[in-house]
């Protein structure tokens, strides 16, 4: 919802800094790669530990890569084959390892069942909410839409952590609340998603057997009783 509102604007600020990266020789792939290492490194060094302030602002920084990725592939003139399904890869690389560094902390240096259960919910259904569009693109089928996407889960995940622990602040609550706003929002997309891939035209044809050989159907025990 965040992401299509704001898409436009973002662009405009994204796609002159996309082509002076372009002019330095970075490749858009070089950008996905170094954002997601740092996010995974960040979730690991900072979330995990609690040290949420931190591990948001770091991740929010390199977050930006994700854009960059993006305005460099269409300053050149448009990204590849390859650099799409790299930088959807990293997405979900990424997502989990923010999701498991929060989990990790609600579960051993918080504790905190409530908001473990809502963390490992916002993991499963991430995932799931890219996966399913994925594949319904791959059938011919709409996948679009849905509450809550990519850039909606990581503003509200980052402002939680980060109110959560900021210095002179310590929202203790929002990062509770942030997850099970998130966790609510992402099962609520998910359905949304099938529904919208139910409702595509196609969606419900029945897709052709593929034929048996006779070879194979001779290879089929025949029937004794």
């Amino acid at each position: 919802m965040l992401s299509i509102l704001g898409r436009a604007s973002v662009s405009k600020v994204t796609l002159p800094i996309g082509r002076a990266l372009i002019k330095t020789g970075l490749t858009p792939d070089i950008m996905t790669i170094a954002g997601t290492v740092v996010t995974v490194g960040a979730s690991i060094a900072l979330f995990s530990q609690g040290h949420l302030f931190a591990g948001a602002l770091v991740t929010w920084a390199f977050v930006m890569f994700d854009m960059l990725d993006g305005a460099m592939a269409r300053a050149r003139g448009g990204g590849t084959r390859f650099g799409s399904v790299l930088d959807a890869t990293c997405d979900r690389i990424a997502d989990g390892a923010i999701f498991s560094g929060l989990a990790w902390w609600a579960a051993v240096h918080q504790p905190h069942r409530l908001l473990l259960i809502a963390t490992l919910i916002c993991l499963v259904t991430s995932q799931v909410i890219s996966y399913a569009k994925a594949r319904a693109e791959a059938a011919g089928l709409n996948g679009d839409g849905g509450l809550i996407e990519r850039p909606d889960r990581l503003i509200i995940v980052l402002v939680g952590a980060g109110f959560t622990d900021m210095p002179g602040l310590h929202w203790t609550w929002a990062i509770h609340v942030a997850m099970w706003v998130l966790a609510v929002a992402s099962v609520i997309t998910v359905g949304q998603r099938m529904w919208s891939i139910y409702c595509s035209p196609g969606a419900r044809d029945l897709i052709p057997s593929a034929p048996v050989s006779d070879e194979a159907a001779s290879d089929e025990p025949a029937d004794e009783g």
